[in-house]
């Protein structure tokens, strides 16, 4: 099987930030000037467009490849039903505990307690169990992993280490989320950007983007999607605001993601 050459992957990764930033921000700043709850019509349609900008740009990306024939990067990891899929459980449970151990770390140490009022209060608020599930999965891991880890993660990787390629996607997906701090109603908006929380959000997509990364070599995008979904859907359950709480998250997820890419570096 041939493969992309890192030029054309250079360029395909130019075509997939312009669309998926111009895209999202589009989206995202007509949210801002309709005003509003971004769950409430018309700010809500908007919202929710903008979050599935690197979906559109995955979308470009594989038309253009297609219409010139071109083939897939090296890297790229197919979704094939088998014994890659046993991963996927596993992740999404590392993903979430690492979340939870965090929480119930930081309240042993005097920081917040953990506590399930509010996260009980946001999913009746959703319409129940069910309702708040579908959400989390599409909001953020159905409409971010195809781009950013589908497509964007197997073409860094050609020219660069999982470490870089994984921390230079997560400041590139940092700076995506900014609009959201103006937005008022996201979680973003209510953490405030120019705040210990709202440093803490930025900072811990770092290690996330290396997390998801990891998943996606081992199952592909269902597995980055069920980590992202873990992380997202925890948080959300736990209220996870407190920027000590985020500190302790940060730093469980650092030491995580060190294990995993020793244990893999070693096996190669």
């Amino acid at each position: 099987m041939t493969t992309a050459t890192p030029v054309r992957q250079k360029s395909d990764l130019a075509v997939f930030w312009t669309v998926t930033f111009v895209t999202t921000w589009a989206f995202w700043f007509l949210a801002m000037a309709l005003g509003g709850s971004p769950t409430s019509s018309p700010t809500a349609i908007p919202y929710l467009l903008g979050g599935f900008g690197p979906v559109f740009g995955a979308i470009v990306v594989r038309v253009r490849r297609g219409r010139r024939r071109e083939p897939v990067p090296e890297h790229t990891v197919r979704f094939r039903l088998g014994a890659r899929m046993l991963w996927v459980l596993p992740l999404l449970v590392l993903a979430s505990g690492s979340v939870v151990g965090a929480a119930l770390l930081a309240d042993l140490l005097g920081g917040p307690a953990v506590s399930l009022t509010e996260g009980q209060k946001l999913i009746a608020a959703l319409g129940g169990p069910a309702p708040f599930l579908i959400g989390m999965v599409i909001g953020g891991p159905l409409a971010e992993e195809p781009g950013w880890r589908g497509t964007a993660y197997p073409r860094l990787l050609a020219t660069m280490g999982r470490v870089r390629a994984g921390l230079l996607l997560g400041a590139v997906w940092a700076v995506w989320h900014l609009p959201l701090f103006f937005i008022s109603g996201t979680v973003q908006s209510e953490l405030g950007l120019f705040t210990w929380s709202g440093l803490m959000f930025t900072l811990t997509v770092l290690p996330m983007a290396l997390l998801t990364g990891y998943a996606y070599e081992r199952a592909g995008v269902v597995a980055a999607v069920a980590v992202h979904f873990g992380v997202n859907a925890t948080v959300a359950v736990l209220t996870v605001k407190s920027p000590v709480t985020q500190a302790f998250v940060l730093a469980v997820q650092v030491v995580v993601v060190f294990v995993l890419h020793r244990a893999t570096t070693r096996r190669r």
